[in-house]
């Protein structure tokens, strides 16, 4: 057996295996190995517990938003209902104006009527008066008119005493 380079290259494989064993390094790289599974399933089981938290709060957002919306239904609802009271209420109150303007004008045109009425009547006494002091006049004597007229006279202080 000859003691070329390729039985060098061997026995110094076999130290160097022989040093590895000898300085625990498979133990070390096992132990390296070990540590970052570790470091990898606590990360993985952080990111796990983000995503479930983050998941949380999206439903808890998502929630609140739905709340919200309906709480934005029923105000928007609750302004339209009132909208459409006060609408109500308005024109059942222009109604009622409308309906006492009517109702006054109704009157002021009775109160109208009557004062028409009573002009006229007055203005047809006062006609019909001049006309019987006319024909009297025509038809009476001086004595007469005078028996007349104290006649008269005294029907018209009695009235007014």
């Amino acid at each position: 057996m000859a003691l070329d380079a390729t039985f060098f290259a061997l026995v110094g494989l076999i130290l160097f295996f022989v040093l590895l064993v000898y300085l625990k390094v498979p133990g070390m790289i096992s132990k390296s190995l070990d540590e970052r599974a570790d470091n990898i399933r606590n990360e993985l089981a952080e990111a796990k517990r983000l995503r479930e938290e983050a998941q949380q709060l999206l439903a808890e957002y998502q929630r609140k938003r739905k709340e919200a919306e309906a709480e934005a239904a029923e105000i928007v609802a609750a302004a339209e209902r009132e909208a459409a009271m006060l609408t109500e209420e308005a024109k059942q109150k222009t109604e009622e104006f409308v309906a006492r303007r009517n109702a006054l004008s109704e009157q002021k045109i009775k109160q109208a009527e009557a004062d028409a009425v009573a002009a006229v009547r007055s203005a047809a006494v006062d006609l019909a008066i001049a006309a019987a002091g006319k024909v009297i006049a025509r038809k009476a004597d001086a004595g007469t008119q005078e028996a007349l007229f104290k006649d008269s006279l005294g029907k018209v202080q009695s009235r007014l005493n």
